[in-house]
């Protein structure tokens, strides 16, 4: 048991990364002696020492046959900082209780060095937290795509609007503020152009503590935007990137241009759809991870983007906050909407398999977060 109080500690000094540390995953370490914590440390922001390091800096010369207790795979390459599985042996630690392997095929195998020096490494406690924490470096190393979360605000029976599409307010301050608070660690904040028409949003993360600030991101097809968006109003707050269809961007090239000097990006769309009909929005996503080094992107709105993320295989993570209100009218808006040539599911067996990871109160509301399976 003592084991996983470590581990546990490990992984919440791991949190308290997010939002500095990316491209590079959250890490987390304790450095126990004796049955008690002699170091601790965390990867505190991109190009700072990792959490190995930070922990064996605390612990000082305890450090010598200790247990380092850390969420991932010690790096064994000299990247920003010195290989941190070389450290731990030259400190002097004894024993290593990893939560989870690098996946990356340049920073992993530490467990070998470590090994070869003659630390017992033991690999695999608290791995389904620890390998949380790591998801969207590993989504990126793996697929070269970020992790994407998708978000809204609903009713009890389903509804993220009225049918005349209003909504404010389904939620309550304390879910909003929370949503904020997601906006100040996101790599990207992302819309359709119905919310972004609809709501003319600033998607800033505001009355919250900002680690970074995301880049605004609006799948437009039509280059519909209008030049008084509050988008546009504020480019000196936070980038701003419009996802174009390629013949819109030939046929609109005057606004374009106009767009392009102003300082916002245009990403050119194919004009060829998937087999529901919808624009491919897989290379866009990749760009924003190889252009930006997005890890992650959170998603808000509307159902259609939601619907087409889905449908491809594009969405990691579904976060829902349910309003204690009901229109109870067979009318309100749904949170996913595909196009009417889509081929309808007709067996519940063939629905989109979800796993809860989090469940909570915020005041009268209740947020629940899923994992796509």
């Amino acid at each position: 048991m003592d084991q996983m109080r470590f581990m546990k500690r490990a992984i919440v000094l791991a949190r308290r990364g997010r939002g500095a540390v990316e491209p590079n995953p959250m890490v987390g370490c304790v450095i126990v002696k004796g049955g008690r914590v002699v170091g601790a440390g965390w990867h505190r922001k991109f190009g700072g020492p990792h959490a190995e390091v930070d922990a064996l800096r605390d612990a000082g010369r305890s450090a010598k046959g200790a247990t380092a207790y850390v969420t991932l795979e010690p790096c064994r390459h000299f990247g920003k900082t010195p290989p941190c599985a070389k450290a731990l042996v030259e400190a002097g630690v004894k024993r290593v209780v990893i939560g989870v392997r690098d996946p990356h095929p340049t920073s992993g195998g530490g467990v070998a060095v470590l090994r070869r020096a003659g630390v017992e490494v033991e690999v695999g406690l608290c791995a389904e937290q620890c390998a949380e924490l790591i998801a969207p470096f590993v989504k990126g190393v793996a697929h070269g795509l970020p992790y994407v979360t998708l978000k809204w605000a609903q009713t009890l029976d389903g509804a993220i609007a009225t049918a005349a599409g209003h909504s404010r307010w389904i939620s309550n301050e304390q879910s909003r503020q929370h949503v904020h608070r997601l906006r100040g660690v996101a790599d990207v904040v992302m819309v359709g152009i119905g919310t972004a028409l609809a709501d003319d949003p600033w998607l800033t993360a505001r009355g919250v503590r900002v680690r970074r600030v995301a880049r605004r991101v609006v799948v437009d097809p039509g280059l519909r935007l209008p030049g008084k968006a509050k988008l546009l109003a504020t480019l000196d707050e936070a980038p701003l990137t419009l996802a174009v269809s390629r013949k819109v961007l030939t046929e609109r090239a005057a606004k374009a241009d106009r767009l392009r000097k102003a300082g916002v990006e245009l990403v050119p769309l194919s004009d060829k759809r998937d087999r529901h009909g919808l624009l491919r929005l897989k290379p866009l996503l990749a760009h924003l991870h190889k252009a930006h080094q997005a890890t992650n992107v959170l998603v808000e709105g509307g159902a259609g983007l939601h619907g087409a993320l889905v449908a491809q295989g594009l969405a990691d993570e579904l976060l829902a906050f349910i309003g204690p209100k009901l229109l109870a009218d067979g009318r309100g808006l749904p949170a996913f909407v595909l196009p009417a040539a889509a081929k309808p599911i007709e067996k519940m067996d063939k629905a989109q398999s979800l796993e809860m990871v989090e469940c909570k109160r915020l005041g009268g509301d209740l947020m629940v977060r899923y994992r796509v399976s």
